[in-house]
Parts: C-alpha cells; structure tokens; sequence
C-alpha cells in the first residue's frame, strides 16, 4: 500500500474551493479520499464538490464564527462518516498601507478569519480525532509567520498565530495519536496572489529575483506537502512548520537570488 493511498479516509478541507484549498481536494480525492469541501462561497462549494464527484461532501461555511464551523464539521462528519484529516486553507490577505493608516476593524478582520478560524476548525475536529486515536490536522501558516512583511501587520501577526497554535496543539495532542503541523508557503500562483499582482500590490518580477527558484509555487506544490504531512508517511512529524518557499527564507545575501529580466 502507498503512503499516500487515503483510500478509506475522511478528509476536511476548508478554503477548499479555491487556490491552495481546491488543489489539495483534487489531489486528496485522486488518493482515494472522501473530501468534504468547506467555503464561505457556498455556490463555488458545491461546485467544487460536483466537480470531484458523487461520495465528495459541500459543507460551506464561515470559518471565523464558531457556530458556522461546528456546522461545518458535522455536515463534513454526516456526510463521510468520520473525519481523519483536516486540511485548514482558508483565509484571507490584507491591505498593503502604513500601520498609521490601517483601522482596528481590518487587523480584527484579518485576526478573525486566519487565525480565530484555524483554532476554531482544530478545536472542533478535535473530539473526533482524540476519540478515535488517531488524526492529522495540517495548518497553512506562511513566510509572513516566519519573518516581518512591512504594511501587513494583521497578516504577519495571524500567520505567526497559526504557527504558535500549531505547535501548542501538537504538544497536547501528540500523545494521543494526533497529528498537528502546519506549512509555511511564500507567494503561491492563487487567485488571490494573481489579484495582488494585477492590483500593482505586489511585484511578481521582484518577488522571482528574490526566491532562488525563481519563480512562485504552484498550488499543487503545497497541497503535496501538506498531503505528505498528512499521511502515515509523516507518522513521527508532529509540531513541525515547514517553509515551503523555493529558498525565500533561506536565502541570506544583500541584492537578488537570481537574475530575471
């Protein structure tokens, strides 16, 4: 048997119906899982669903308000059976603008959905998960969680969050067979990031001179990791963030990694 086959296996994935999220589901579902789709676009939810086929599950929902994710996980429960791995994609961006000018109301924003919505979806898998032994919880946390983006106090703020988080929920539940860890990608080719481009907010030529690969992820690219960190192949990684950003963080020398025209 591969240590990829989820044959069998109940998989949970929020922001699964785009970018990170959705390529996660198709790979999932290409690896015999069942996959409940969770987003807050409840139309493009369960057009994911439809997509993946029949025994996939729409489960859409508003990650940062507690009642809507316990919603969420039993309508993902109802309609797998059990729920062995969660996959947490959603979240949002932020502004790009002077911590002067930035209002309260768009950190809480920003706090609410990327970081209060990863605790909330962990914390109510987590029942399940501890009474059956056995679980994998994979986090998206980010290069913003590993170093300061100037102008993205919210977002750097959250992705370290979801990193603390992980690492304190792994602590606890380690012990009783379940799994929690978390990714940390650098500019993903999303439509989000695709949107950031096209705005002027971010440089997409700047940001492949600065990574050593030259270029930005594919979402395909993240999810086989956090596949990976979900599976009994990653039976002893537990805690654990892992950058997965072409040598973005790594890369230490004044001026630009490579040479892009």
């Amino acid at each position: 048997m591969s240590g990829l086959d989820f044959s069998g296996k109940g998989v949970l994935i929020t922001g699964g119906a785009s970018g990170i999220g959705r390529a996660s589901a198709t790979l999932f579902a290409a690896q015999g899982a069942a996959v409940a789709i969770s987003d807050i676009d409840e139309g493009k939810t369960r057009e994911v669903a439809r997509d993946l086929g029949n025994r996939h599950v729409a489960a859409p929902g508003d990650v940062s308000n507690e009642e809507s994710v316990a919603n969420i996980v039993a309508t993902a429960r109802a309609g797998l059976g059990r729920i062995d791995v969660l996959i947490n994609c959603a979240g949002v961006s932020d502004t790009f603008a002077p911590t002067l000018e930035q209002s309260v109301a768009h950190w809480q924003r920003i706090i609410d959905i990327n970081l209060t919505g990863t605790y909330l979806t962990c914390r109510a898998v987590a029942a399940d998960m501890l009474e059956q032994g056995e679980g994998a919880i994979v986090n998206i946390s980010s290069i913003a969680g590993l170093v300061g983006l100037p102008y993205r106090n919210a977002y750097t703020a959250s992705k370290h969050g979801v990193a603390g988080v992980t690492k304190s929920l792994a602590s606890e539940w380690g012990q009783y067979g379940v799994r929690v860890n978390a990714v940390s990608p650098a500019y993903v080719a999303t439509p989000m990031v695709k949107t950031l481009i096209a705005s002027g907010r971010v440089d997409e030529k700047a940001i492949q001179r600065r990574t050593p690969m030259g270029r930005l992820a594919t979402p395909e690219e993240i999810g086989n990791v956090m596949m990976f960190l979900a599976s009994p192949l990653a039976s002893y990684v537990n805690g654990t963030v892992i950058p997965i950003d072409g040598g973005y963080t790594g890369y230490g020398a004044a001026g630009a990694a490579v040479d892009i025209d």
